[in-house]
């Protein structure tokens, strides 16, 4: 069997059709054969230029391209210049407006859209991990969103939930015997969001998490509560002093507080 050379065009990557085209050759064992994949092909020069070369070779052209002044220029090319050519897309297109009952958006590359979309909320979720309870204050600087609050105020629950809206999120937790890293002074106090909660629900939370770590409640000063009053009004003086927004999680799950969060971000955004 002679060298056979298939060209793959496209109007994105073109990595699906390639796919297609090499599992399907497949079956065929050919002894050799070449892919030539095009990616972007969005206008008439660029089909005039491929399909010239595709020409010379006498290949077999494959091509999935939802722009259709680009479809008819290579269906036109392809007839005048008698290459075996085949439409990867078009026929599925055809069924789906008839199944959705509307008309395609007619917009290339739109998968690879939703995969930066994927993308960007894995890299927001690393984000959160690796900044998580103050590991590197440095993130704040980073941060679309800086969370500060005492010990059990959802904090690493509310970070994580934001990472999967593609939000990246730093959480500093406040202990009065330990100073704030500078550098939460150093960003926009606008990203900045304190979080708050009532005493004697915390006492309640702190109680269960000593339990659960197997430590008495008597020995541990973490679930006393003149303990708790200090630690919150420690807090409250530093949201005073940053002139940020507080927001109460005592009677909020994590879902209802992170709405409030984004509401206030994108409140900030628009001014």
């Amino acid at each position: 069997m002679s060298h056979r050379v298939i060209f793959v065009l496209s109007d994105s990557l073109g990595d699906t059709a390639e796919q297609v085209v090499r599992a399907t050759a497949e079956q065929f064992k050919p002894e050799t054969y070449e892919i030539k994949k095009f990616s972007y092909v969005m206008n008439s020069a660029q089909v005039n230029g491929i399909l010239k070369e595709a020409e010379n070779f006498r290949a077999l052209v494959i091509f999935t391209t939802v722009i259709p002044e680009v479809r008819r220029e290579i269906l036109r090319n392809c007839r005048e210049k008698d290459l075996l050519y085949f439409d990867i897309i078009s026929p599925l297109l055809n069924e789906f407006e008839i199944f959705f009952g509307t008309k395609p958006n007619y917009e290339p590359g739109i998968i690879h859209k939703l995969d930066e979309t994927y993308f960007s909320k894995v890299e927001a979720i690393e984000f959160a991990v690796k900044y998580d309870d103050g590991k590197d204050p440095r993130g704040v600087k980073k941060a679309d969103v800086v969370l500060l609050g005492i010990s059990r105020t959802s904090k690493t629950p509310l970070s994580m939930y934001l990472a999967h809206k593609n939000i990246k999120v730093a959480n500093i937790p406040l202990v009065p015997e330990v100073p704030l890293p500078r550098e939460v002074y150093e960003i926009d106090k606008d990203k900045i969001i304190g979080l708050t909660t009532d005493p004697h629900k915390l006492n309640e939370i702190r109680l269960e998490r000593i339990k659960a770590l197997g430590l008495s409640n008597t020995s541990a000063t973490y679930a006393n509560m003149d303990r708790i009053l200090e630690e919150l009004e420690y807090a409250e003086k530093i949201y005073s002093k940053i002139g940020c927004p507080v927001i109460d999680t005592a009677a909020r799950a994590v879902e209802e507080t992170a709405n409030i969060i984004i509401q206030i971000i994108n409140s900030k955004r628009q001014v």
